[in-house]
């Protein structure tokens, strides 16, 4: 029934599996046969704090009973206090702007900087840096900004200019022009294939960036709200960007997205906005979850959850050596190279076969992005279920 409705009533845009999911505790999702799945996936990073988590619920039906939703033209206060605990958390002197979802933070951080180069310099400054095989979104401009050469279509050009991409952060100094306004990585690459970047090629791009008087901006939008075990990878980078982008794990599933910028002042009345960001609903909820996380956090559950997994993860790494090849990323941020796409595809159908929800990242890699607030028996049953779909295909 859902299949044939989906098809025939939304736009195909989307391979969809047509599993029809009507419940999830924590990490655990049920269907309408109530089959029961463990969810490594958290709906690609964004269900932070799990599935039907009670204390979200909760706050978002306590702020629905009162107001979801006025506008921007009026003061939202938990609008304020979660820019606020943004930047308490983040550690650094910066304000943001709410938007609705990673695209649209990477268009406010791209808007940011071009003004950047239009009123801080002599001459007009707007061109950006990205790396290959990095994702961005997928309005006009993000997509122009992904440094991946499929995802630029004919079918939707032309693009906008002044974007460029290489393919090492190295090549980077040599691509920097006078007209060069940023330079927009990932810390680690989500789409990419979970793809950690070198700390210190990253640390001394930093450096030069600043000395250039050249915006860093740090895309976040997978690697934030402590999906890597600190809030932002940028602290786990030990680096302070111009200018960050966060979406997905922000809202525990409630569409939000936020740019931050330590340029406190670049935008004024007129410049950007949005119907919908940072509305009364979306801030509510996401205050709820970064309380929820900076308690896992600072209890250490958190930190045991990340090692506990990652010890799970690399025993069947080594048991599994004739499939995949290395085991990457960091946090709850993770990944296994798959020895070809193949393997991968087959990896995915009997994963979800013996009830455990993997995904696919880049053309080889075996991408895990489970719930930050998954517990122990959860990661155990999960890892059970992808070593039975792994005995399958041998």
């Amino acid at each position: 029934m859902v299949e044939k409705l989906d098809k025939e009533y939304v736009l195909q845009t989307y391979a969809r599996n047509y599993v029809n999911f009507k419940k999830g505790i924590n990490a655990t999702l049920f269907d309408e046969n109530e089959k029961d799945y463990i969810d490594f996936t958290s709906g690609i990073g964004v269900v932070s704090v799990g599935h039907g988590n009670k204390k979200v619920a909760n706050k978002i039906f306590e702020q629905v009973s009162n107001i979801s939703h006025i506008s921007n033209l009026y003061a939202i206060e938990p609008q304020a206090k979660l820019g606020q605990k943004i930047a308490q958390l983040s550690g650094m002197d910066v304000a943001t702007f709410f938007a609705n979802s990673g695209a649209e933070a990477n268009e406010g951080a791209i808007k940011i900087a071009r003004k950047y180069g239009e009123t801080k310099f002599d001459s007009k400054k707007y061109k950006v840096i990205t790396l290959e095989h990095s994702f961005h979104g997928r309005t006009i401009t993000t997509v122009k900004a992904t440094g991946q050469e499929s995802m630029h279509s004919a079918n939707f050009a032309p693009y906008p200019e002044g974007f460029s991409f290489n393919n090492k952060i190295d090549d980077i100094y040599n691509s920097i022009d006078n007209e060069t306004v940023a330079v927009m990585i990932e810390l680690v690459q989500g789409e990419g294939g979970v793809q950690p970047l070198d700390k210190e090629a990253v640390q001394k791009l930093a450096k030069y960036l600043k000395e250039k008087d050249i915006l860093l901006i740090i895309d976040e939008v997978q690697t934030g709200a402590f999906r890597t075990g600190e809030f932002l990878a940028s602290n786990l980078y030990e680096i302070q960007p111009d200018i960050i982008t966060m979406a997905k794990g922000l809202g525990g599933g409630v569409p939000i997205g936020a740019v931050i910028t330590t340029h406190k002042d670049i935008l004024t009345a007129g410049d950007h906005g949005s119907t919908f960001g940072g509305n009364y609903l979306c801030t509510s909820a996401a205050l709820e979850v970064l309380d929820i996380l900076d308690e896992e956090k600072n209890s250490g559950t958190l930190d045991e959850t990340i090692i506990y997994f990652q010890d799970k993860l690399n025993e069947i790494y080594q048991n599994n050596r004739d499939l995949f090849t290395h085991s990457v990323g960091l946090g709850l941020m993770r990944g296994l190279r798959v020895k070809d796409a193949q393997t991968l595809a087959s990896i995915i159908t009997e994963g979800f076969n013996e009830g455990v929800l993997v995904l696919k990242a880049g053309k080889n890699t075996l991408r895990m992005l489970p719930p930050l607030t998954i517990s122990k028996k959860e990661i155990d049953e999960g890892f059970k279920r992808l070593e039975n779909a792994l005995s399958k295909i041998k």
